[in-house]
C-alpha cells in the first residue's frame, strides 16, 4: 500500500511502523486505500498537535491502543484533524466519515494482531478500564504471600494462571492452549502461541517468554496438584485441567448426562469462569478487575512500556 507513504520519513517511530503495516496489508480498493491514508494523516497530525499520550509516538501498539484512540477519535470527529479547510474552517466530520474511520481502525488493529475495541462513533472505545501498574505490583506481592502458605487446588490454579498472565499477557484462548511441553524443564520459560482474536488472517506465531520467580513457584505448586487430578482422567498434556467431576453437557443415548472425571482439559469458558468465581471466592476484588481480559491488557501495556 505504497500510496500511504509520505516523504520525508516520518519523525515518529509509531508512524513509520504504521506505514510498514499499511504496506504489508492485503491489497484493497482505491477507496479503502484513500480512507486508510486519511486515518494515517490524522494520527500523525494528532501526534504533532500533542493530542495523544506520549507513548503513542514510539510504539504502534500504543498508537493503536485504547488510550490513544479515545482522544484521537474525539479530536478527529470534531474536525480539528482535517487536512483541508472547508469554507475557511474545520467543521466536525460527517457521520459517514466517522463510521469509515472506525472501520479503518478495526482493519489496522486486526492487521497488527490487536483485539477488536468495539469502537463507537462517540469517540470513546467501549472498553473496561485496566488496572494501574501499581495495582499489578500489589497483585504480585499478594500472590507471593499466598504461595508461602497452604492453598486449595483451586487457588493454586488461579495463582498460577494470574502469574502467567502477568508475565506473558496471554489471552484466555492462548492460556488454554498451553501444554506441559510448552514449559522448559526448569520452568524458566514458556512457549506461547499467539492467536489474534476476531478472525484476523494473521498467521499463528509463537514465542518463548521468560517466567518470573513468582510464576515458577506458582507452577511448581500447580503441577504437583495437577498430577493427582490428571491421574483420574487417564492423562492429558494440557496445562490447565478441571478440579472436580462434571458432565460434558450432552446426553448419552439413554438421555443421561455423560460424566467426566476431574483432571479433564480446561476449556476457555471454564478458565474465564474460574477467574470470575475465584476473584470473589478468594477476596481479590480489590486487586483483580472484573474480567480476565482487563488484566491481560494491563500486563500487555506494562510489557510494552518496558520496551519503549
Amino acid at each position: 500500500m505504497g500510496d500511504n507513504r509520505r516523504v520525508p520519513t516520518p519523525s515518529y517511530p509509531s508512524i513509520a511502523a504504521l506505514d510498514a503495516l499499511l504496506d504489508a496489508m492485503p491489497a484493497t480498493g482505491d477507496a479503502r486505500r484513500r480512507q486508510l491514508g486519511m486515518v494515517r494523516r490524522e494520527l500523525e497530525t494528532a501526534l504533532r498537535q500533542d493530542a495523544l499520550p506520549a507513548p503513542a509516538r514510539g510504539s504502534l501498539r500504543h498508537l493503536l491502543g485504547e488510550e490513544a484512540l479515545g482522544p484521537y477519535l474525539r479530536r478527529a470527529e470534531s474536525g480539528a484533524l482535517r487536512h483541508r479547510l472547508v469554507a475557511g474552517r474545520r467543521p466536525p466530520t460527517s457521520g459517514h466519515t466517522n463510521q469509515t474511520r472506525l472501520v479503518c481502525l478495526d482493519l489496522l488493529r486486526e492487521a497488527a494482531g490487536l483485539p477488536d475495541l468495539h469502537l463507537a462513533v462517540t469517540g470513546t472505545p467501549d472498553l473496561h478500564p485496566v488496572p494501574a501498574f501499581a495495582q499489578l505490583a500489589a497483585l504480585r506481592r499478594q500472590l507471593d504471600r499466598d504461595l508461602a502458605g497452604p492453598l486449595s487446588p483451586g487457588r493454586v490454579r488461579l495463582t498460577a494462571v494470574l502469574a502467567l498472565v502477568l508475565d506473558t499477557a496471554a489471552r484466555s484462548g492462548e492460556l488454554t492452549g498451553l501444554r506441559i511441553t510448552h514449559l522448559t524443564g526448569d520452568r524458566r520459560s514458556v512457549y506461547v502461541e499467539r492467536r489474534p482474536q476476531h478472525g484476523t488472517a494473521a498467521p499463528v506465531t509463537g514465542e518463548w517468554l521468560p517466567l518470573s520467580p513468582l510464576a515458577r513457584a506458582a507452577l511448581d505448586r500447580w503441577l504437583a496438584a495437577r498430577a493427582d487430578l490428571v491421574a483420574f482422567a487417564h492423562g492429558t498434556s494440557r496445562l490447565w485441567v478441571s478440579l472436580r467431576p462434571n458432565h460434558a453437557g450432552l446426553p448419552d443415548e439413554n438421555g443421561n448426562a455423560v460424566g467426566r472425571p476431574a483432571g479433564m482439559p480446561l476449556e476457555e469458558n471454564g478458565l474465564i469462569t474460574s477467574y470470575r468465581r475465584g476473584r470473589a471466592r478468594y477476596g481479590l476484588q480489590h486487586l483483580l478487575p472484573a474480567k480476565l481480559e482487563q488484566l491481560r491488557r494491563a500486563a500487555e501495556q506494562q510489557r510494552d512500556a518496558r520496551h519503549t
